[in-house]
C-alpha cells in the first residue's frame, strides 16, 4: 500500500513540476491556461488518490479527498474554458507563431 502511495505522490509531483515549467515557458495566455489546467488535473488527482489510499476511502480525510477529486474533475475544465473564452472575447493577443485563429476564420467564411 505504501509503495502505491509513494508512486502516486511522485507522479503527482512530476506533473505539477512539469506544469510549472510549461506555464513559465509558454508564449501566450492561451497556452499557459492549457498547461495550468492539465497540471491541476494530472498533478492533483494522483495526490488526492494517494491521500485516499493512505488514510482510507471511508475516513474523514479520504472521503474529503475523493469529494475534492470529483469536484476538480468537474470544475477545472469549466474554469479553464471560461478563462480562455474571456481572454478571447477581450481580444488578448495570440502568440505570433500561432498557425490559425479558428473562431475568427469561421466568421470570415460566413
Amino acid at each position: 500500500m505504501s509503495v502505491a502511495v509513494i508512486v502516486l505522490c511522485a507522479v503527482g509531483m512530476f506533473f505539477s513540476l512539469s506544469g510549472v515549467v510549461g506555464v513559465l515557458r509558454m508564449p501566450d495566455v492561451y497556452n499557459r491556461i492549457q498547461c495550468s489546467s492539465k497540471t491541476i488535473t494530472m498533478g492533483a488527482i494522483p495526490l488526492l488518490v494517494a491521500l485516499a489510499l493512505a488514510a482510507g476511502p471511508f475516513t474523514s480525510y479520504g472521503g474529503r479527498a475523493l469529494i475534492v477529486l470529483a469536484l476538480l474533475l468537474l470544475v477545472n475544465p469549466l474554469a479553464s474554458h471560461a478563462l480562455v473564452r474571456a481572454a478571447y472575447k477581450t481580444r488578448v493577443p495570440m502568440w505570433d507563431g500561432a498557425v490559425i485563429d479558428e473562431p475568427a476564420a469561421r466568421h470570415v467564411d460566413e
